[in-house]
């Protein structure tokens, strides 16, 4: 049997419980290895080639020699790097938009599981849940640049999409009937919005109390089972004690996601969005930044924090989606969102991909790279649920030996993105 809660808890005087007894180090000492190993990245300065006032004539074909290394930088004209970046800004803003749907279906089937709690309504609440990241996943590339999702002063990510999670921190867990948020009565007497998004990773990183994975483990519970997802009781939301406390932290933290993820994409409007305009008044730092998205999710996310991580400690507790098995789909969802941004491929969306423009340019080079993003992809569609299954074993056992070739293929894709960076003439980092 698997038991995911944590060997020990501290509680301070307002309830919060921080999480003990898993060795602090190992996502930091990853972290390290990984700057080590990704400083590549673009020493070329930081204005695009073509962005000179005194190359108009420049087309999209031309290369020019660098001077240094062999390699050659890729000219483009300022009409095509505009027209990139508004097609990107097209393609997020349909995303999230699509993203937005999906949180609000769950907040729809959420509310009527608790208005009329049953087996039946809380399936439909999990399966809401399950189609809704299908539709999140893709949009986790338009992180890593202090876009909406992620500024530094305000983006909510950290509320959106913030693992792993502590689940001790929430509510009940496998020998501890009166841990977290749920049933701290004392520490927590109302729980109100304020109160969740305040209680968000107070005290440290694990303690997530909102977003994806709040939901998730609120719909499932503990993943106690090496077959399957966890199996939260309706009883849990009819007969516990807790049940009204406990239906009050699911609609709000449901609710708060549909705000978080509806203030994320409003950002990206063609009619008002503040970003969006900001974003497309430098249209070099525009491409630069979509690169530094997909790189950075592409080799230090997903190929780093996401896989590597869970494959170096083989624990469960470094899976995404641990509660629902849905870590595989996941994946897949990231990685198509990166194949999604170079190809501009979203339904709705017509313009010009980076693809497009790199490929009149140097076709070898996209060819290159579309190869490796489709690679990647169907890498990603290979892995068999359940993931925490996947990390377990020998190094020659079936799953790991799968998890090893996309941790590669993710981080050579990487490379041939910060390589198309440094041509274009971009600095970015592949760092998270």
């Amino acid at each position: 049997m698997k038991v995911k809660s944590k060997a020990s808890l501290i509680h301070d005087s307002q309830g919060a419980r921080g999480a003990l007894g898993r060795e602090p180090n190992v996502r930091e000492r990853f972290r390290g290895r990984m700057a080590a190993g990704l400083a590549v990245l673009v020493l070329v300065g930081g204005a695009a080639a073509c962005g000179d006032d005194d190359d108009d004539d420049a087309t999209p074909a031309e290369t020019t020699d660098d001077g240094g290394d062999g390699s050659t930088e890729l000219t483009i004209d300022d009409a095509d790097i505009e027209a990139v970046a508004t097609t990107y800004a097209d393609l997020v803003f349909a995303a999230y938009d699509d993203a937005v749907t999906g949180a609000t279906d769950v907040q729809t089937a959420v509310g009527a599981f608790l208005d009329d709690p049953s087996d039946a309504t809380l399936e439909a609440a999990k399966q809401a849940w399950l189609d809704a990241r299908d539709l999140y996943g893709p949009t986790e590339v338009f992180r890593f640049y202090d876009g909406p999702i992620d500024n530094p002063d305000d983006g909510p990510e950290g509320q959106i999409n913030a693992w792993p999670l502590d689940e001790a921190y929430i509510d009940y867990v496998d020998g501890d009937p009166s841990a977290g948020i749920v049933n701290d009565t004392a520490g927590f007497p109302e729980i109100t919005a304020d109160t969740l998004v305040a209680a968000n990773e107070a005290g440290g990183e694990t303690n997530i109390s909102t977003g994806w994975h709040a939901i998730e483990f609120l719909l499932w519970g503990q993943d106690l089972s090496d077959t399957g997802p966890g199996e939260r009781p309706v009883t849990d939301y009819t007969t516990s004690p807790t049940a009204e406390r406990r239906a009050t932290y699911l609609r709000l933290v449901t609710d708060q996601l549909v705000t978080d993820m509806t203030g994320v994409r409003d950002a990206w409007s063609a009619d008002d969005g503040d970003y969006r305009a900001e974003f497309l008044g430098d249209p070099d730092t525009a491409v630069s930044n979509m690169l530094r998205g997909m790189g950075a999710l592409s080799a230090g996310e997903l190929g780093g924090e996401r896989v590597s991580v869970a494959y170096e400690t083989k624990d469960q507790e470094d899976e995404h989606s641990c509660f629902s098995d849905n870590t595989t789909n996941d994946v897949l969802g990231n990685a198509s969102g990166i194949r999604m941004v170079y190809l501009a491929d979203h339904e709705g969306v017509d313009g010009t991909s980076l693809s497009d423009v790199v490929g009149e340019a140097d076709p070898e080079l996209d060819q290159q790279l579309r190869d490796q993003l489709d690679a990647s992809v169907g890498m990603a569609e290979g892995l068999e649920p359940p993931f925490d299954q996947l990390i377990l074993g020998e190094d020659d056992a079936p799953g790991r030996t799968q998890l090893l070739e996309l941790i590669d293929a993710l981080r050579a894709q990487g490379d041939t993105i910060a390589e198309l960076a440094t041509r274009l003439g971009y600095q970015i980092s592949l760092e998270v």
